[in-house]
Order: structure tokens, then C-alpha cells, then sequence
């Protein structure tokens, strides 16, 4: 057994001495989590800006008047960086004001259907702890919830959905994946829609292509998903030409005056990280040295990672005469279903935290990926994530310290990575044998 199998250790449920020091520590992060929801809800802040933002543009759009130009917005200073279309999704939604007078409230209720929307990926039947870990991963990983709910952004639906997107996609231990295709075509459907909102998140849609299915159909939901991603913004350019012009303003900074949404915006990305690195050696404006360093990083730090552990993986199992390494990728992941829908998982949380537009609420939708993979951990790695991914940022929230216009998060996700990618490069084929102890 190599060192890092032997760091990682066995499984949660082996000693009963483990499941208490386990217990223990998993009490403290829920109480860290809980401490630091209380004192964000007793502080006299004014909270809710970006739903105050959007639901302000859906009042203006119904007054007719144009919601991308700020001075038609009342009481902010942001502009609404939502496609046209999503004008007339989000009406209902801001609807009689409720959500702007009460979103805490509802987003906790949100937090909590995500973590019980999201599928589990090692177990026949789903035990309370693993669904609690799923909670406390969507209320306390990276403190994304708690910019979301600070802030009232709209990345709290994204993460509802994207929790249905995945529940369709993976279908529970006990399931057939040679049933049910119709399912995940809804699945790739919502997940394009979901990247939609935020475009640069759209590289997500590859990692279906790890999906234990034949070929041609994950072909054919990775096609699913780019239709559903490019679906709004079709309808709003055919549909709502003016205000798809007003829109573009926005994002290309046309409209003079205003705040602008921007690629370059301060927020914890692999892109700003680089820019960063560049200006301490006088290279900060140099946007080819700059981009060429975000490729580096990405592919240094996630991506290159990810591909060997997948293809160490694949390499383990028995070569059969003139197959090509894609086919044998394929038929590896079909083998080995369980462990094919970890490596999906794994695939969208790497490529969602390469973006180059990270922005603090968006960790939030990243700790829903974070939250399917969380249950199945053994105890070494689940306390490394526990310790890295929640009890640290929240250690640094609680005490008054702000994470805002630094790369904490940007660590504390990599690093939460990198302990996922060592579990799974220890134990492939974990989730493989749970299934034939169930």
C-alpha cells in the first residue's frame, strides 16, 4: 500500500474509535458553520444588494423601462448583468416584494433543498449522515453561502438547479445507467441552462463526457447542454433585440457612467492570481502574458492533475488488442459506473474553479459539487476536507476578517481539489466495492 493510501486510512464506518473523533469533529464545523450564520444575521448590515439589483430591474422592465441602464434602477449603484430573457423568469420570483424583504429566510430553505436534492454516488441507500454532510457541505464549504446570503445573489438558484441537474444526470447506487436516458437529457438540458447564467462557467459541460454511457450519448448530452446553455441567449437576441443591445453594453462597459460588469473584476480567480504574479514583475498589462499564465496555472493546478489521476486510473486495468486510449477511457467508465459518476463530479468542481471569473458568492455552487463528493469520503480525507474546506475560511469569517479582494478561497478550493483528487488516487475503485458490501 503506498504512503498516501496508507495516510488516507480506511473508511469512516471501520472503528469505533474513528467515528468519534470523526463525530467530534464534525459537531465543531457545524457549530462553526451555524456561529457564523448567527453572527452574520445579528449584524446591523444592509444585506441583499444584488436581489435588491435584480429585482429592481424586473420592476423597471415592467415599467418599460430599459433595466440595464443604472439610473433606471432604484436605490443601487450595480447594474443587472442577467440575459433579457431571465426579465421575465425572475418576474414571479420578485413578485409583491417578498424576496427582497425576506431572501435570508428563503435562501436558508433553498441551502437546504439543495443538499437534499443532491444524489449520492457510493451507497445503496442513503444514510442521515451522509445527508447531513451534504447540508453542512452547501451551508459551510468555502463560506460560499454565506456571501450568497449576505449578498442575496441569484447563485442560490443556480445551485437549486444545478442540484436537479445533477440528480438527474447520476442516478441513485441502486440504479440502472442503461435506464432512464430521457432523464439525463433533462439533466444536460437544466445543466446548460444553469451556465448560462453565468457564461463563463460554461466549460462544465464537458465533464459529462465521463458519464458511464456509450459514446454517442454523451455526445449527445453534451450537445443537449451546449443547446440548453446557447437556448437564452437565442431567445434573447430574437426576442428581446433592444434590451440583448442594452445587454451587451453592459458586458463590453459601452454604457458610459455606470458600474460594468467585467471579465478583469476583482474576485479570486486562476486569472487574477496571474495578473497578480505579472505585476510584481512589471507585466501586469501585458494581457498575452497574463492569459498564457492563467492557461499555465489552470493546467498546472487542476486540469493536468485531474488527467493523469484519471488516466492512473484507466492505465490499472487490462489493455485489450488495438484499442485507442479514448476507448479505453470509455470502457473503463462503463465498467465502472460508480466511480465513472465520482470522476464527473470531480471533472465539473475542476473546471468550475479554473474559471476566470471566480467571484466570492460563486463558491457557493461550487460547494454543491463539493457536497456529492463529500458524503463518500474515508475519514482522513473527510477530516482534511472538513479542516481545509469549512473550519478555516469560517475561522477567518467569524473573527471579522474579510476574504473579499484576496485568493483564500481560490486556496482553500484548490487545496480541497488536490485532497479529493489524493482519495481518489488511492482508492479508485472505493465506491465499486461499497456497492458489493450493500
Amino acid at each position: 500500500m503506498s504512503d498516501v493510501a496508507r495516510w488516507l486510512g480506511p473508511s469512516v464506518d471501520m472503528t469505533e474509535r474513528r467515528n468519534t473523533w470523526l463525530a467530534w469533529l464534525i459537531g465543531l464545523t457545524a457549530l462553526l458553520v451555524l456561529g457564523n450564520l448567527v453572527s452574520d444575521a445579528t449584524l446591523p448590515l444592509n444585506y441583499g444588494w444584488d436581489v435588491r439589483v435584480n429585482c429592481a430591474a424586473v420592476d423597471a422592465y415592467a415599467d418599460g423601462l430599459d433595466p440595464y441602464f443604472v439610473r433606471n434602477l432604484k436605490g443601487t449603484r450595480f447594474s443587472y448583468p442577467y440575459l433579457p430573457v431571465t426579465l421575465d423568469v425572475f418576474r414571479p420570483v420578485c413578485a409583491g416584494g417578498v424576496l427582497v424583504a425576506h431572501h435570508m429566510g428563503v435562501y436558508l430553505v433553498l441551502a437546504v433543498l439543495c443538499g437534499l436534492l443532491l444524489p449520492g454516488l457510493g451507497r445503496m441507500r442513503t444514510s442521515p449522515r451522509d445527508i447531513a454532510l451534504r447540508l453542512l457541505c452547501a451551508f459551510g464549504a468555502f463560506i460560499g453561502f454565506e456571501w450568497v446570503w449576505a449578498s442575496g445573489n441569484f447563485a442560490i438558484l443556480g445551485g437549486v438547479l444545478t442540484a436537479v441537474a445533477l440528480r438527474l444526470l447520476l442516478p441513485p447506487a441502486s440504479g440502472a445507467w442503461d435506464r432512464g436516458f430521457a432523464l439525463r437529457v433533462g439533466g444536460a438540458a437544466l445543466l446548460g441552462l444553469v451556465t448560462s447564467f453565468k457564461l463563463v462557467f460554461c466549460p462544465v459541460i464537458a465533464a459529462l463526457y465521463f458519464l458511464p454511457l456509450p459514446r454517442a450519448r454523451k455526445l449527445v448530452l453534451i450537445a443537449v447542454a451546449a443547446f440548453g446553455f446557447a437556448l437564452p441567449i437565442l431567445i434573447s437576441r430574437v426576442f428581446y433585440a433592444d434590451l440583448f443591445a442594452s445587454w451587451l453594453g453592459v458586458m463590453t462597459k459601452q454604457i458610459p457612467d455606470q458600474h460594468a460588469v467585467e471579465l478583469m473584476e476583482t474576485n479570486p480567480s486562476l486569472l487574477l492570481l496571474a495578473r497578480g504574479l505579472l505585476d510584481q514583475v512589471g507585466l501586469g498589462d501585458s494581457k498575452p502574458a497574463m492569459f498564457a499564465t492563467y492557461a499555465l496555472a489552470a493546467l498546472a493546478l487542476v486540469l493536468v492533475p485531474f488527467v493523469l489521476s484519471v488516466l492512473r486510473a484507466v492505465g490499472s486495468e487490462p489493455v485489450r488488442a488495438g484499442e485507442s486510449l479514448l476507448v479505453r477511457l470509455d470502457r473503463w467508465l462503463i465498467d465502472h459506473p460508480r466511480v465513472a459518476a465520482r470522476v464527473t463530479v470531480l471533472a465539473m468542481f475542476a473546471l468550475y474553479v479554473s474559471s476566470p471569473r471566480l467571484k466570492e458568492y460563486a463558491f457557493f455552487e461550487l460547494a454543491v459539487y463539493a457536497a456529492v463528493l463529500i458524503a463518500d469520503l474515508p475519514a482522513l480525507a473527510l477530516a482534511a476536507m472538513l479542516t481545509v474546506g469549512f473550519l478555516a475560511p469560517g475561522l477567518v469569517s467569524i473573527t471579522g476578517h474579510t476574504v473579499e479582494g484576496g485568493f483564500i478561497l481560490l486556496i482553500v478550493a484548490l487545496a480541497c481539489l488536490w485532497i479529493l483528487l489524493l482519495d481518489f488516487r488511492a482508492e479508485p475503485m472505493r465506491l465499486e466495492a461499497q456497492d458489493l458490501r450493500s
